[in-house]
């Protein structure tokens, strides 16, 4: 379509339409109109604008009923030409503004007229484009105070129309048109900025609308959710816009006291409004009700852009109208601090930013009447906290504390003037103390105590990496909700930060010793303190705040540390000793027996229950959790001191030590945590060095300690875990102080063993890792079997070859000794001679080669263990006999490189192993059996004490290994799966996993092989555990090193897989015994081994 772009050519083209609607108004001619405008140039538009909208306007003043649709064809017309035009006269604007608005007039209502959604919409926006159209001052001069009426009447007509109509569209278009009314227009030059003459008129001429505007968009802020979140945030926008402009401070503090008169008709005058002071204090107190009012309403919405215009809301009113409505400050705060930890990020950042910006501008702390209100909202909010916590549920908690939090922020160093009330303070603290009040009932914290202790001692360095909420999770009396001790944590530590600590700490020191009840929060609320002082993971909103100095900061951490570590505070009960009772009893309960008694039983019988709940339990509990909290403090301390934390090393590090041996499993796990704070507090590397750079005190304070072990009693778990955090230059330092603990032990063996063999454990395991065995035993033994095995499938030609007279006589005399040696019949003086008989080389360079070198110091304090561990292996105390056999164990580890001083060591154990083997509980005896197996492999170490194992352990322990497989073997093949469960299982597995190494290993006769292989091939029917027919199997496969020939003979007796067929018909036919048939159960496991031994 061409383009008119002179307004002679488009006069042409719109003469005839304009002058056919003028005579005809019908719906086809005014869209005629519009599709012949599109084809006009803005520019001469703008010439023809008048001309253009005669018959337009024609059409809407003419009288009686008119059809809807032609007024909306009109209305949407009248629109486009303004859209593409100006409008430059001060009477034409306000013409059109009537004639718009009449539209929609209701003369017997004063609610909208009943018309259609799209002629209401058209009209809209048909106001909207005309005062986007008013060209430049023009539309400075249409808000005249006599415009009151029309424009009143507009407004009244948006609000209406915004509050009551169904439609969203029509809803957010009227709220926009509102907007541009008061010019609130989101458009960049549209309307330009005002001078203050001019907002002061604006202000005047608005401020009769206020209370109709203020009322009418509170209906709908506060209306149902389900209108939609862009119409609240639209009347959101309006309201705190529209009230922020007509009370802003600075134009009421130019407002006169004397209203000057209007040149306007008395009715108009009438409608003016003097904002003097009487008027600006009634209207802020109606106004404090209506914001109350939104801010209940709004705080809650659950869509999260609704929530931050709420933040916009306070922002604007707070910082423009302070004095004005300085009654909407208590409310307008409380909104604020309130959405601080809102559960949207950007309603938090937002809420942050505005408290920030407060701060710097000193918007409360330079504001007294804000600064008086926020410190009486802290001292009820206090006052009401105890109540409010007792009955709310924990998000109605987490609002309260944010808002406590908030208000802490916005007051800042402020925040002393309410501490320095005594009443303030108490009312503060209680409620703290009442809120973080712990729920000890939990028995498991007791309960988790010997069985995760040893892999926790294994490695310390995995649970001392882990953070606290891994190691173990507060359970508290009031909440359940992690968010609400973030909160408690903040709040205390913004209180060390900004308050006075020495006052704070005095105060809740008071509350600390005044009763046990409160100790546990005091402790936690210290340690927030302290982090909040030294200003870690505060934000502060005050950057000119003076912080604590490090001395004084300093000074007040010796003190809370000194009454942590104090006797009565840091060595609380927290379980019931009973070293004497206890496991044994439960033990017995189980329904296992020894290896010795015949038949076991698969039967599960549980632990024997207490009678009733012990009465300590709950106080044990409470133990446990204050000393956890309290190291935790110390962890705590050492990051807000940082290096100057070295200065407390001393005090701090032992005690942190002792707990970190402790039974309690969380305090054990604490202690070791605050062990790894310390160390990144302090810049050492790991535990480790910590340990070894301390170490000299550390031993000082070990050694003087043992000498009182009644009033020390927890010395040995010091030595116990510095061992097993450090390494072999520690071993110098402590090496007297080892021959102190075995003294004691000596000494008090019957009352405090069990104290003693944690630390002999933790010392030979590390000795083991300290000294390890550079000829690696499994290396050694695999040789030793090599040349064995070589030795025996040698044919006599090898021999013949190989061996000479002199190798015989030799072999000869190292039988016969052995032979003497498994016999018994060896004394002190014999075993000189033997040595004697043989003369070592001896180094022509070697001065004394009579006397033997020294013992290294591991293996003289492993031999001096040993022999402890000798004697200890028939305490009557279960526990005691099971971590003897653990040391034992490593004992051997330590000196299988010093056979000489192994073998009388280990000739002297023999009895006592054993009897544990046999006649022990099931557990000693599982525990046994391992240490046993470890014992077999000198058998390779040297062939001297070879025979003596070998015949000890046939005549002793097989008969009764091979009895208990047999009958215990019917009771697991009829068996459930929860038998793999039970003790029994658990030692039947352990020795069909330990008997074929040991056949292997000792090199067993024909007679002892048979005995092992019939106890064992019941296991391979396919009726029994998956677990045993593995284990047998693996014990077949040792026997078939041995002796090949025997196994294959007694797997064909079991099953015989095909029909051997003589060579010649001369020789017989073999028939074994072994049955063919598929029903067979021990098929699939025969075949398994026939197959490895081919």
């Amino acid at each position: 379509m061409a383009v008119f772009d002179t307004p002679e050519e488009a006069f042409g083209v719109l003469r005839p339409v304009c002058v056919q609607l003028t005579k005809t108004q019908t719906v086809e001619n005014v869209e005629h109109l519009q599709t012949q405008l599109q084809a006009v140039s803005d520019t001469a538009l703008q010439e023809l604008q008048q001309y253009i909208l005669f018959p337009l306007r024609f059409t809407l003043k003419t009288p009686g009923p008119k059809r809807e649709r032609l007024i909306q064809s009109v209305v949407e017309c009248l629109t486009f030409v303004l859209s593409s035009t100006c409008v430059k006269e001060q009477e034409l604007l306000q013409e059109l503004f009537s004639e718009l608005s009449a539209c929609l007039y209701s003369p017997n209502s004063p609610k909208p007229a009943a018309v259609s959604e799209e002629l209401k919409l058209a009209v809209i926006q048909g106001l909207s484009t005309l005062m986007h159209s008013a060209y430049g001052d023009i539309l400075l001069t249409f808000y005249e105070p006599s415009i009151l009426p029309r424009l009143g009447f507009a407004v009244s007509l948006l609000l209406g129309l915004a509050e009551q109509e169904k439609s969203r569209q029509i809803k957010i278009a009227a709220l926009k048109c509102l907007q541009v009314l008061l010019f609130q227009c989101d458009c960049q030059d549209h309307p330009r900025p005002l001078d203050e003459l001019e907002q002061k008129q604006l202000g005047d001429l608005f401020a009769s609308f206020l209370p109709g505007i203020s009322t009418a968009l509170t209906r709908v802020i506060t209306g149902d959710f389900k209108q939609g979140h862009s119409i609240v945030i639209s009347s959101l926008k309006i309201f705190y816009k529209t009230v922020g402009f007509i009370m802003a401070d600075e134009q009421l503090r130019r407002i006169s006291k004397v209203q000057a008169k209007p040149a306007v008709e008395h009715k108009v005058a009438e409608l003016m409004v003097h904002r003097e002071a009487d008027w600006v204090k009634n209207t802020g107190d109606k106004l404090t009700i209506l914001i109350k009012k939104i801010i209940e309403s709004v705080s809650v919405h659950p869509h999260w852009k609704v929530r931050l215009e709420l933040v916009e809301l306070v922002e604007a009113l707070l910082l423009k109208c302070s004095q004005s409505l300085v009654e909407s400050a208590g409310p307008l705060l409380k909104a604020l601090v309130g959405l601080v930890n809102d559960e949207s990020p950007e309603v938090q950042a937002q809420c942050n930013k505005v408290l920030k910006y407060f701060a710097d501008q000193k918007v409360v702390v330079g504001n007294r009447a804000f600064a008086d209100i926020l410190s009486e909202s802290l001292h009820s909010l206090a006052t009401s906290l105890p109540r409010l916590v007792n009955y709310q549920d924990d998000q109605g908690k987490f609002c309260t504390l944010s808002l406590l939090l908030g208000y802490l922020k916005l007051l800042g160093p402020k925040v002393n003037f309410v501490l320095n009330s005594v009443a303030h303070l108490q009312r503060l603290s209680k409620a703290l103390i009442q809120v973080l009040e712990l729920d000890v009932a939990d028995i498991k914290i007791v309960e988790e105590r010997h069985w995760n202790s040893d892999d926790l001692s294994a490695s310390p360095k995995t649970s001392a990496a882990q953070p606290w909420n891994q190691i173990q999770r507060r359970y508290f009396r009031f909440f359940t909700d992690e968010r609400i001790f973030l909160l408690l944590r903040q709040v205390c530590q913004l209180l060390g930060y900004y308050g006075n600590l020495y006052l704070l700490v005095d105060h809740f020191m008071e509350l600390y010793r005044e009763s046990v009840v409160y100790r546990k929060q005091a402790a936690m609320i210290f340690n927030e303190l302290v982090t909040g002082a030294a200003g870690l993971e505060v934000e502060d909103l005050h950057e000119k705040h003076n912080k604590t100095s490090p001395e004084e900061l300093r000074e007040i951490v010796t003190s809370i540390l000194e009454e942590y570590i104090s006797q009565e505070n840091w060595y609380l009960v927290t379980c019931i000793e009973a070293e004497e009772m206890g496991e044994e009893l439960m033990m017995k309960q189980s329904g296992l027996q020894a290896i010795t008694s015949g038949a076991h039983t698969s039967q599960i019988t549980s632990f024997p229950a207490f009678s009733k709940p012990s009465p300590t339990i709950c106080s044990m509990n409470s133990n446990i959790w204050q000393i956890c909290i309290q190291l935790e403090g110390i962890g705590q301390f050492a990051f807000a001191l940082g290096k100057d934390f070295h200065l407390l090393l001393m005090s701090a590090l032992y005690p942190v030590l002792e707990k970190a041996g402790d039974q309690t499993l969380l305090i054990r796990q604490v202690a070791t945590s605050t062990m790894m704070d310390i160390c990144h507090a302090c810049g050492y590397d790991s535990p480790r060095h910590l340990i070894n750079q301390n170490s000299d005190y550390l031993v000082n304070g070990i050694s003087l300690n043992l000498r009182h072990l009644a009033l020390h009693p927890h010395t040995p778990k010091v030595l116990e875990v510095m061992l097993r955090n450090s390494d072999a230059s520690l071993l110098p330092l402590v090496a007297d102080v080892v021959q102190d603990v075995l003294a004691t032990l000596d000494q008090f063996y019957d009352k405090r063993a069990a104290s003693f063999v944690g630390v002999l454990h933790a010392l030979l395991a590390a000795l083991a890792q300290w000294f390890p065995d550079k000829g690696h035993l499994g290396q050694l033994q695999e040789q030793s079997l090599r040349e064995e095995g070589s030795h025996l499938s040698r044919g006599p030609a090898t021999l013949e070859n190989s061996t000479t007279a002199e190798d015989i006589e030799q072999f000869l005399l190292n039988y016969l000794k052995e032979k003497d040696v498994a016999d018994g019949n060896i004394s002190d003086f014999d075993n000189g001679d033997e040595e004697q008989s043989v003369p070592p080389k001896v180094d022509e360079n070697d001065t004394h080669p009579d006397v033997e070198p020294a013992l290294p110091v591991q293996i003289q304090i492993a031999m001096d263990v040993m022999e402890r561990c000798i004697h200890l292996l028939s305490d009557k105390n279960l526990k005691i006999r099971l971590k003897i056999l653990d040391v034992l164990d490593l004992c051997v580890v330590v000196l299988q490189s010093h056979k000489n001083q192994l073998l009388p060591l280990a000739h002297r154990a023999w009895p006592s192993l054993v009897h544990r083997l046999t006649n022990d509980d099931p557990l000693a005896v599982l525990r046994a059996f391992k240490v046993g197996l470890f014992l077999q492999v000198l058998r390779t170490l040297g062939g001297k004490c070879g025979d003596f194992l070998r015949s000890r352990f046939c005549k002793d322990v097989l008969p009764k290994l091979a009895g208990s497989l047999v009958t215990q073997a019917p009771i697991s093949a009829r068996a459930g799966p929860v038998y793999s469960h039970t003790l029994a299982f658990k030692l039947q597995l352990a020795v069909l996993q330990g008997l074929g190494p040991l056949c292997e290993r000792l090199d067993l006769g024909e007679g002892d092989l048979n005995k092992v292989a019939d106890a064992c091939v019941i296991y391979l029917s396919a009726k029994q555990p998956m677990k045993l027919q593995e284990a047998a199997r693996s014990v077949f496969l040792h026997l078939m090193k041995v002796d090949p020939d025997s196994t294959w003979f007694l797997l064909n007796e079991l099953y015989c897989p095909v029909q051997f067929t003589p060579p010649h018909p001369s020789l017989h036919h073999v028939r074994l015994q072994g049955a063919t048939g598929q029903q067979n159960p021990y098929v699939a496991n025969v075949l398994h081994l026939l197959r490895e031994l081919q």
